[in-house]
């Protein structure tokens, strides 16, 4: 599911890039690094109305350590040479929408505040009943487990700060906040504009 939205949101931006701008409006893709409490990336496809009004559908997948993890775990040098992207993992991962408005910080609207507040279907895995395995090698791991997975509803805080330097391109600063009943992320990204950003100047 996640692998198509993602390229839905990356086919609808090229598309866009290559689109006509009819009036005031704009249609682009944003995606990037995120660094909180949590590590990891999202992508959005984002629309703004007369360069006012703005709305968001995207998908966002944040990592971290595991909380339960026993101090003395030990993911073996199999997975060591991947680079531990096969280790046990806490997981948020959110679908969202998200509304809000569009503020120029300059005349020529090459900096502008993007302000939304939406809500996200959560999704959030962690694992649980580590079970030591005895005699293992330095190659294999020492514990397995399982993971719980649970689904939550998010509030969704995301002001952007964006930079849309070209037509079709720039760049977003934005802190986000993700408040749910059971886990919070709390961090800020850095990504890319890729669309159609804000109208042609004469």
């Amino acid at each position: 599911m996640k692998q198509t939205l993602i390229i839905c949101l990356l086919i609808g931006s090229i598309h866009s890039a290559n689109a006509q701008s009819a009036n005031n409006n704009a249609i682009y893709s944003t995606s990037g690094l995120s660094f909180g409490n949590y590590m990891g990336g999202e992508v959005n496809l984002n629309y703004v109305y007369r360069e006012k009004y703005s709305y968001r559908v995207g998908y966002s997948d944040y990592l971290r350590k595991p909380k339960s993890q026993p101090v003395d775990y030990s993911s073996g040098l199999a997975k060591a040479i991947i680079f531990g992207t096969e280790n046990p993992h806490d997981q948020i991962e959110n679908y969202q929408i998200a509304v809000g408005g569009i503020y120029k910080l300059n005349e020529t609207g090459t900096i502008r505040a993007n302000l939304s507040i939406g809500i996200g279907y959560t999704i959030i895995k962690e694992p649980e009943n580590w079970q030591k395995v005895e005699g293992t090698s330095l190659v294999a791991e020492n514990y397995t487990w399982d993971y719980h997975r649970q689904n939550t509803v998010s509030l969704i805080i995301n002001p952007q700060i964006e930079f849309p330097f070209t037509n079709i391109y720039g760049l977003t600063i934005s802190p986000m906040l993700q408040l749910n009943k059971d886990r919070n992320y709390v961090g800020i990204g850095i990504g890319q504009m890729i669309g159609i950003l804000r109208k042609r100047t004469e």
